[in-house]
């Protein structure tokens, strides 16, 4: 004889609303971690980041990519991240912190292009888009300069507490 346990446990697992996505447009988005050197681990940064209260695991993230890439590639570039749920972030705001030093392949008719997607991040993850996206930029004839990540100013406050 069924049970309206099973019912109720049915409802809870596959019918309960979803929460709310991390609006990638809010105004209180803060740079929480950050990575502008290829040779740097993600897991270096993210327990760096975990560790001065900026970035707070297990949150959703804005997740940024910066990649410098010849101008008649970036259409193709931003329809293939499309497929993974990236966007072109027109005006990155808040503004990365790109270092001007260090060795950067040369771009010819180069343009700055940032894609960025939310989700929550971990080194794994964030290792293989790091990676995903260098080969994204490698095959057009570009280059990635780093990745930012992205979470709201009262997360950051909240997990320093």
């Amino acid at each position: 004889m069924a049970t309206n346990g099973g019912a109720s446990w049915f409802r809870r697992l596959f019918l309960r609303s979803s929460p709310e996505r991390l609006d990638p447009t809010r105004t209180d988005l803060v740079i929480v971690a950050e990575s502008f050197d290829d040779a740097e681990s993600a897991s270096s940064v993210l327990e760096r980041a975990g560790s001065s209260g900026g970035w707070k695991s297990g949150e959703e993230t804005v997740f940024r990519h910066h990649l410098v890439l010849p101008a008649d590639t970036v259409e193709d570039a931003v329809s293939t991240a499309a497929q993974d749920e990236y966007e072109q972030v027109q005006t990155p705001s808040p503004q990365p912190r790109i270092p001007e030093t260090g060795y950067r392949m040369e771009v010819s008719n180069a343009v700055s292009l940032t894609l960025q997607r939310v989700q929550i991040i971990d080194a794994l993850h964030c290792s293989q888009e790091r990676s995903r996206m260098a080969g994204l930029a490698q095959r057009r004839g570009g280059t990635v300069s780093g990745w930012d990540a992205l979470q709201p100013e009262s997360i950051a406050v909240d997990s320093a507490d």
